[in-house]
């Protein structure tokens, strides 16, 4: 873990630039004694031009690593980080480090400055590997951390082409089966409270609901979808009030998050209906949220966990040893049936 990243200027370069040996680079980088001033700056001009980055771990001893692992979000609104989710994930990585030697670093990663600025962090050595959230569609992040030939986890992806390693649930399936089981219970106008669609998950969530009603020959318009902004309560609120606008008969929902699910469960409330024989209600997550909904929400179960775990564990064989593919992992999900369906 120790060598230079792959695709940096290396030592060498910097010491052929400034006409001295690779052993005069190092006691410059060190900050030693017994360079000349006229040697010292030669060899920082170099630096400057070749854009070099010491790596931290390569001035240790041979094999010796930071020991250390970014967790990094790049959602944009910082407020988001206080939702059920992005504490699950926090604990559940935690929790899979615990018995490693690794360092959890957490990082806010929202523009391009600060983009930036972390893969020149990470560059120099000081992480052995990045763990990535809540990346939207258009976001370079990954890309840039690839290129530098950091090891890079992904919880969730981009696209259906993501070409760096992730992690990710069943998001179409667990919504597809969350629909079917509405229809089963004789629902037949159920409407959909997505979440931002620039994100892949949001639109594998939409996918899942519009592939269970087409067989089953039931409405899927348009209107009967409204994308939340984000995956917070107030989200959802907004999203259920315009449904129940657009759509007085609305029987059922089913929200992309758990979170979106409560915020349109106290629009109900609100609007004088019944859940759930007025309006029967799914969301998506099964964490513990911060109060209990009433009633309590039938959901689907992803495995927060497991996730977790399993982001770690691809990111510790990669950084141990990178695989010449990218690795792709799809875990299954779980309906929990409670009273809000």
């Amino acid at each position: 873990m120790g060598r230079q990243r792959p695709g940096t200027p290396t030592l060498e370069e910097v010491a052929a630039r400034a006409g001295v040996g690779r052993g005069t680079v190092s006691r410059v980088v060190n900050n030693a004694a017994g360079v000349r001033d006229s040697t010292r700056r030669a060899v920082q001009r170099a630096i400057a031009e070749l854009g070099y980055v010491p790596n931290l771990a390569a001035r240790s001893l041979a094999g010796h690593r930071a020991d250390a692992v970014a967790l990094v979000m790049t959602e944009p609104d910082w407020r988001l980080f206080g939702e059920p989710f992005f504490t699950e994930i926090v604990h559940a990585v935690g929790d899979a480090l615990t018995d490693t030697p690794f360092q959890l670093l957490l990082t806010l990663v929202r523009t391009d400055t600060e983009r930036r600025r972390f893969v020149e962090y990470a560059r120099g050595g000081r992480v052995d590997g990045v763990l990535l959230m809540s990346v939207h569609a258009e976001d370079p992040l990954p890309d840039m951390l690839a290129d530098a030939g950091l090891p890079t986890v992904m919880l969730g992806r981009r696209s259906g082409e993501e070409c760096v390693t992730y992690v990710d649930a069943d998001n179409a399936g667990g919504a597809r089966g969350a629909v079917t089981y509405l229809l089963d219970a004789g629902r037949r106008r159920i409407g959909a409270i997505s979440g931002p669609l620039d994100m892949y998950v949001a639109q594998c969530r939409l996918r899942g609901y519009r592939e269970a009603l087409e067989p089953a020959g039931v409405a899927a318009g348009a209107s009967l979808v409204v994308e939340g902004s984000d995956f917070t309560e107030e989200s959802g609120h907004r999203a259920m009030t315009e449904l129940l606008a657009r759509h007085p008969d609305l029987d059922a929902v089913f929200a992309a998050s758990d979170t979106l699910a409560a915020g349109a469960l106290n629009a109900l409330r609100a609007a004088g209906r019944r859940v759930p024989q007025d309006v029967a209600v799914i969301g998506f997550d099964d964490f513990h949220p911060a109060r209990p909904t009433d009633p309590p929400l039938t959901t689907v179960r992803q495995p927060l966990e497991e996730i977790g775990r399993t982001m770690v564990r691809l990111l510790l064989e990669e950084m141990e040893d990178a695989p010449v593919a990218w690795r792709h992992v799809i875990l299954r999900t779980e309906l929990v049936v409670r009273d809000s369906a």
